[in-house]
């Protein structure tokens, strides 16, 4: 029976497997350095999503610059997709749904034009992806740096998300709320509670908004003040019950009594 190494073909898609697995989900130098390309790229691309609703005005360039990135996040999404063991796996990932709902923004500009602040849901899928903590988070064996990380993560994204759709829905129709500054002033101040009241959001659901904004703004502030005051805990999976998080100098499992053998921070 025929198999892939008996096919030219065949063999060159299982080299360009491994090529990429190696890539995405190696330990050596050069695939640390390809991944590191890739987030600053990313980076690259949050910043103009950022700034999209103001180069809007630059009429066709945007769009040229619009699919081009589109043409990048879809090679990338393919590459990883590939790199994956398990395709279905990979696709039951809540992360995967997001990149994949910013990149049909990004192809369908014109029919969702008014989804396009969600688009920022890819700087918060960056900072919870394996890719970024593998890269950027490997020298991080504690959780700390990594639970303030992903809790500012989600508050600097829900001030961005919220920000552009007050713009996309608000800017014209809201006293005040001409610019995409006035969105981010009116978005500041109700997830503070400062409420100032010199931009309010109209109608009914204007205050139904304005509810969720400060709801929401307030539990993503506890969360983070909870991560920066928590105590101090590392990662080392307990080898009997699995617990994963644990004091630095604890001795037995908290959960079982298991006796740890936690490495000091100098090993």
């Amino acid at each position: 029976m025929a198999t892939a190494h008996d096919h030219p073909r065949g063999h060159d898609r299982l080299r360009l497997r491994a090529r990429l697995r190696y890539f995405y989900h190696g330990a050596s130098p050069a695939a640390v350095k390809f991944r590191l390309m890739v987030i600053v790229v990313d980076l690259v691309i949050i910043s103009f999503f950022l700034a999209a609703p103001i180069l809007k005005e630059a009429g066709w360039a945007f769009y040229v610059v619009d699919y081009l990135i589109a043409a990048v996040l879809a090679l990338d999404l393919a590459a990883r997709a590939y790199a994956y063991s398990n395709v279905r796996d990979w696709l039951k990932r809540p992360i995967v749904w997001v990149d994949l709902f910013v990149l049909a923004t990004l192809l369908f500009p014109a029919w969702l034009a008014n989804l396009g602040f969600l688009r920022l849901l890819r700087f918060w899928s960056l900072l919870n992806s394996e890719l970024f903590w593998r890269t950027i988070g490997r020298r991080y064996d504690d959780t700390r740096v990594e639970e303030i990380t992903r809790a500012m993560a989600a508050l600097v994204t829900f001030v961005f998300v919220v920000t552009g759709f007050v713009y996309a829905y608000f800017r014209g129709k809201a006293e005040h709320i001409n610019g995409y500054l006035d969105a981010l002033y009116f978005t500041v101040a109700t997830l503070t509670t400062t409420g100032f009241g010199d931009i309010t959001l109209p109608g009914n659901w204007g205050r139904v908004i304005s509810i969720v904004v400060m709801l929401v703004g307030i539990t993503l502030f506890i969360r983070l003040a909870q991560t920066l005051i928590r105590p101090h805990k590392v990662k080392f999976p307990c080898p009997v019950c699995g617990l994963q998080k644990h004091d630095p100098d604890a001795v037995h499992c908290k959960a079982c009594g298991q006796i740890l053998n936690i490495p000091d921070e100098g090993d």
